[in-house]
């Protein structure tokens, strides 16, 4: 039996590899005779560096870099095995895991850092990025990650706009001329899977803002910031980004992107799950788990593991998912290609016990699924005799 083992990671407990190694554990209790494939995998969030890294033999990166307030941090990127393609994750320098609840604050949070990893990118020769713009903390529509390339942005007087707080409200004038001029060579793909535009009601601050710590006040003065914004930008440089789908993501640094590089917004899961080879790993599985920290209807609309239950659904592969916990309307994956949904905690906990002991939680899950797998397989083989031998009294 051929089995692919593909999670996602378990956020803020464990990361995808770690996951996938947690379940093989598991089902080798099993199915101790089986080919396992690990595979971990992502969707342009949190664990798209290792998974994309591990998987083509690459390389991380570390270096320092301006975290959302300004205080260094240090960040990690990939290079894959091709030598030439980088990957980065955003929220590496520009997330809101970088910051306490209590700090979270849209109108001071910056995307330098963001453009400090693109810059050190290219300094090692990246002629590709992909770029995964899930988790940021920010919303200054990608200014500060294209301060950090060498645009200025000028208020009415000639003067320097602040990073962050919401300063876009006064921009006046962008000066690309101390552009990073190794930017026109350079190919980037934004793997996100957020549609929403830069402004309005459903755009970056209204929708966004208040889980990065904004008020009703400060969206709305986040929200005129892009509007000036993208005004800008359009009068300047001729770019015409703000109802973009996507331009709103990470706090519009996916407009910012569009307007200052040669990006391409595409599904975070295409991109991904095309640079792994998902597809054909699955083709070549009799049997695929995949998994996440918790899945309901929300993962209908871009996650990695539906989209890996979907390709095998597609292939008639069984597909199982083990997760950390569901929410109420859960039942409907069943009807998009998941086959079933194992949970890992069995019994009643306080939920730091759960994430402490989510490694051996994860390999008993995926101990109970195969049990059950191995009660079909043999109701399978009765069943199956039993229509033999009924076709054979019929016969008689």
């Amino acid at each position: 039996m051929n089995i692919l083992i593909a999670p996602q990671a378990f956020k803020g407990s464990l990361d995808a590899p770690h996951v996938a190694q947690a379940i093989a554990r598991g089902v080798r209790q099993i199915f101790a005779e089986a080919d396992i494939t690990l595979l971990p995998v992502a969707d342009g969030g949190e664990g798209t560096v290792r998974a994309l890294v591990q998987a083509s033999g690459g390389q991380t990166v570390t270096t320092r870099a301006m975290g959302p307030l300004e205080r260094p941090v240090n960040a990690t990127w990939g290079l894959l095995g091709d030598g030439t393609t980088g990957v980065i994750e955003m929220a590496a320098a520009s997330g809101l895991p970088l910051l306490r609840r209590e700090e979270r604050n849209p109108m001071r949070a910056t995307t330098y850092g963001t453009g400090e990893l693109i810059r050190h990118a290219l300094d090692h020769g990246v002629r590709r990025l992909i770029i995964g713009i899930g988790g940021s903390a920010t919303n200054d529509g990608g200014s500060g990650m294209a301060r950090a390339l060498g645009a200025r942005f000028l208020d009415v007087h000639g003067h320097e706009l602040p990073l962050g707080r919401a300063a876009l409200r006064h921009l006046e004038r962008i000066d690309l001329s101390g552009l990073d001029p190794r930017l026109d060579q350079l190919e980037i793909d934004v793997a996100s899977d957020v549609n929403n535009p830069l402004t309005g009601p459903s755009g970056a601050s209204h929708v966004y803002g208040p889980q990065k710590g904004a008020d009703a006040r400060m969206v709305e003065e986040l929200d005129e910031a892009l509007r000036r914004y993208a005004h800008v930008l359009h009068r300047d440089l001729g770019k015409d980004v703000a109802g973009v789908p996507g331009a709103g993501a990470a706090g519009g640094l996916g407009a910012g992107l569009l307007a200052f590089t040669h990006a391409r917004l595409q599904s975070g899961v295409d991109i991904i799950f095309q640079a792994l080879d998902v597809e054909a790993k699955i083709n070549a599985s009799d049997l695929v788990f995949t998994g996440e920290g918790r899945m309901d209807q929300q993962d209908l609309y871009g996650k990695a593991p539906m989209a890996v239950s979907a390709m095998a659904h597609r292939q008639g592969i069984p597909c199982v998912a083990i997760v950390g916990s569901t929410g109420r309307d859960y039942h409907v994956l069943y009807q998009h290609g998941l086959d079933a949904l194992i949970g890992t905690v069995n019994r009643p906990m306080p939920m730091d016990r759960a994430v402490a002991e989510s490694s051996r939680l994860i390999t008993e899950a995926g101990m109970r699924a195969c049990r059950l797998l191995t009660v079909g397989m043999r109701l399978g083989e009765r069943l199956g005799r039993v229509d033999i031998n009924s076709e054979r009294e019929h016969r008689v």
